[in-house]
C-alpha cells in the first residue's frame, strides 16, 4: 500500500480506511428497523381503504340491480320482495349477507317540460296529466355495515355505508 499524506492523517488518528467505511454498515440496518413499523401502518391503512371502496362499490352495484329490476314495469316498482332478491343476488359478490338493509320507493308526478309536479300515485297504474306526461320515478336504498380488521383508536371499528340510486320507471 502507498502511504500517502491523507492515509497518513487517518493512521495518526488511529483509524484506517477499512474502518471508515465499516462503521456506518449498521445504519441502513437501523433505518429499516425504525421505519418498519411506519411501513406497515400504511400498508394496513392502504387495504383498510381498499376494503372500504371494495365493499362501496358492490353495494353501489346491488343498489343499481335493485332498481334496474324495479325499473321494468309499474308492478315491478312496488315488488319490495323483486327489488330486494335482485339486490341481494347482486351482492352475493364474495361477501355475506349480514347486515345488509334495502329500501326502495317510488314517487309520481306530472313532467312539464322538464319541471315534475309531484302527484300521488299508487304504483300499478299510471295517473294522468293535464299538462305533460305522467313519470314514476323508483328509488332503491341498499345500507351495509363495514367492520375494521383492527381497532384504531378514535375510530369506529364499524361503520354504515349507504348507497341509493334512482331511476325512471317504464311505462307500458
Amino acid at each position: 500500500m502507498k502511504v500517502t499524506s491523507e492515509t497518513r492523517g487517518n493512521m495518526k488518528n488511529g483509524t484506517s480506511l477499512g474502518r471508515q467505511f465499516t462503521s456506518e454498515s449498521g445504519q441502513s440496518l437501523l433505518e429499516l428497523a425504525l421505519l418498519t413499523p411506519l411501513l406497515l401502518l400504511l400498508l394496513i391503512g392502504v387495504v383498510e381503504m381498499g376494503r372500504y371502496a371494495y365493499l362501496s362499490i358492490l353495494l353501489g352495484n346491488a343498489a343499481e340491480s335493485g332498481a334496474l329490476y324495479g325499473a321494468q314495469s309499474l308492478t315491478d316498482s312496488v315488488d319490495t320482495t323483486g327489488i330486494q332478491n335482485a339486490v341481494q343476488n347482486d351482492f352475493q359478490n364474495g361477501q355475506g349477507l349480514t347486515g345488509l338493509t334495502v329500501t326502495s320507493a317510488t314517487s309520481c308526478g306530472c313532467d312539464s317540460g322538464g319541471a315534475t309536479v309531484t302527484n300521488s300515485c299508487s304504483g300499478t297504474t299510471a295517473g294522468t296529466c293535464i299538462a305533460g306526461h305522467w313519470v314514476v320515478m323508483l328509488q332503491v336504498t341498499v345500507s351495509g355495515t363495514f367492520t375494521s380488521l383492527f381497532q384504531y383508536p378514535g375510530i369506529p371499528q364499524t361503520v354504515t355505508v349507504t348507497r341509493t340510486v334512482g331511476m325512471r320507471v317504464k311505462q307500458q
